[in-house]
């Protein structure tokens, strides 16, 4: 087991850390602790992992390099991720939607007990990978108490040209309020919103290609964080490529 301790995470919750080290340790054999000290040694701490099952200890943003560094490397399916959150609530959002404990021993633990889920990602054209959901926002006015009066009152549109598998949902000509799109039974999930009627067109696809009107950009939110902006972009379907070790479900009660 390869130990990766992000530095962000010793610095907000020590303890945590602490606490996330001994158990693992204690609970497994040959166990390798890395200490990252800048941004870029999530790279070199993977490189040198060799057949060794990684878990990190720190926060989303910590998780997203991780499964960063191996797609780019071909890896994201080669063994187990484990993850042991650490960070406020906010931070470790996307750990707590995957089914992860916040609780630095129930964390721990069920790495060391936890079942292997394959999950289904989203990759883009520029290298990301997305956990769960993104959506594409409209262009939203300040968030005073005027602006959501007014956002109540009058959704804000935006014009996209929105391709599933080559089939158009949506295009500059018509505007839309939002698009989600999410990995789900090996497709992805699409949903677009109209305006100003409020009606939805859904489709399932392997990839979806977004763009602006007349090369404008456009931004999204993935991974609980504001991307872009950007021109265009393509997500396309990654059925079963991240396999995290999560809680064993509970055994039912009998009686």
């Amino acid at each position: 087991m390869l130990i990766v301790i992000d530095p962000t995470a010793r610095q907000t919750d020590g303890e945590s850390v602490r606490i996330a080290r001994d158990v693992l340790c204690a609970g497994a054999s040959g166990v390798k602790v890395c200490v990252l000290d800048r941004s870029q040694g999530m790279t070199h701490a993977l490189r040198g992992r060799g057949d060794r099952r990684v878990v990190i200890v720190g926060d989303d943003r910590a998780l997203l390099r991780a499964v960063g560094v191996l797609h780019s490397r071909g890896e994201l399916a080669a063994s187990p991720l484990g993850i042991v959150p650490v960070g406020p609530g906010p931070s470790v959002a996307v750990a707590r939607a995957l089914g992860v404990p916040t609780d630095a021993v129930a964390a721990s633990r069920a790495v060391l007990t936890g079942a292997d889920r394959r999950l289904d990602v989203l990759t883009d054209d520029a290298g990301g990978v997305v956990l769960g959901a993104l959506g594409i926002p409209a262009p939203r006015p300040r968030a005073s108490a005027a602006a959501l009066w007014w956002r109540a009152k009058h959704p804000v549109r935006q014009r996209l040209r929105v391709e599933a598998d080559g089939r158009l949902l949506a295009d500059v000509d018509r505007p839309v309020s939002g698009v989600s799109v999410r990995a789900a039974d090996g497709l992805a999930e699409v949903v677009v919103r109209h305006c100003p009627d409020g009606s939805d067109t859904s489709a399932r696809a392997t990839s979806v290609t977004v763009s602006g009107p007349a090369g404008a950009a456009f931004s999204y939110r993935a991974n609980a964080v504001d991307l872009g902006p950007t021109r265009t972009r393509t997500w396309t379907v990654r059925p079963g490529a991240l396999r995290l070790t999560v809680p064993r479900p509970r055994s039912a009660t009998l009686g």
